[in-house]
């Protein structure tokens, strides 16, 4: 990509996409393509490919998509699935359609099989089912990766995808119910915090291993696979170790100040035992985070504090 190369980051509001934006506008690209929701609703096909013709963009990252926590994974499954698959199809095909020059469309670590093998290996993926607590978010990302891995064996296009690990940042969404594990037990330990509740409860047994990469580490990673990488087989994105849901969730209070007691609430499903991806194939290209967990926490909730009043 050159500094003037017309580039459509989607979904550039949420916390994937600003930080892709922020990186970008970091190292000098200036014709950047942005549309709120309200702008373009990726939903309609007719609009996305509207959009497409009249634009031109050369280069896309597909960033958009409706995530949610293992809370929402449980209860939103068809949702999740139907909603990632419209927005996956009509902006893939469309960049397709269009001539766009490179697309890299981001999936996600439950896409690996249930049972899988630690680190997980890009070769191991379909090699057995999801997990089932995100089955309908999981294969629609299995979908957006395939189709874009289909284009590039019969057009010969540069549409690759990457499979970043468990993420954490500013702008994510602190929602108990629908957030992630990080933004969502940081809004409730916040809250034990300033109403003096003596304890505050944590889904699972707290064993589960979990790998955790802050947002701005996965932005730069994304402009270098722009710029070097133009394989079909989709490439792990994470730091490389974990830490188990308990250790998280002692990090967050100590972060936050909290002097109440955590209670794991084991009648609440776990997931997956442990999520670590094999990084290698990324490390080879020069590529390593550069954020340890503790510092990213601490940032996290810096931003947290400065923007919502709660």
């Amino acid at each position: 990509m050159h500094n003037n190369s017309k580039i459509y980051v989607s979904g550039h509001t949420g916390m994937v996409g600003s930080a892709v934006v922020s990186a970008l506008l970091r190292r000098g690209y200036t014709n950047l393509i942005l549309r709120t929701r309200a702008e373009l609703d990726l939903f309609n096909q007719a609009a996305v490919k509207m959009f497409f013709e009249k634009e031109q963009p050369e280069y896309v990252i597909l960033a958009a998509a409706r995530v949610g926590g293992i809370a929402e994974n449980m209860e939103a499954q068809a949702d999740l699935l139907f909603e990632n698959l419209e927005i996956q199809n009509n902006v893939i095909w469309n960049a397709h359609l269009s001539g766009v020059k490179k697309l890299l469309f981001l999936g996600s670590s439950c896409i690996y099989p249930c049972e899988c093998p630690q680190p997980m290996k890009e070769d191991y993926l379909l090699g057995g089912k999801p997990e089932p607590t995100n089955e309908g978010y999981a294969i629609a990302k299995i979908a957006g990766l395939k189709l874009c891995e289909k284009i590039y064996e019969q057009y010969s296009e540069d549409f690759i995808t990457c499979v970043p690990t468990n993420l954490y940042g500013e702008r994510d969404n602190f929602d108990p119910r629908s957030g992630h594990v990080i933004p969502a037990l940081m809004q409730r330990i916040h809250w034990a915090k300033q109403n003096n509740d003596p304890t505050v409860s944590v889904w699972g047994s707290g064993k589960t291993r979990r790998e955790f990469l802050d947002v701005d580490d996965l932005a730069d990673a994304l402009l270098l696979l722009m710029d070097k990488y133009d394989q079909k087989l989709p490439i792990n994105i994470g730091t490389g170790k974990d830490v188990s849901i308990r250790e998280l969730a002692v990090a967050l209070k100590d972060t936050i100040g909290y002097e109440g007691e955590l209670v794991f609430d084991e009648t609440k499903p776990d997931g997956m035992p442990r999520k670590l991806l094999d990084v290698s194939r990324i490390n080879a290209l020069g590529w390593r985070y550069s954020t340890e967990l503790p510092v990213g926490l601490k940032k996290m909730y810096r931003w947290y504090l400065e923007n919502h009043q709660d």
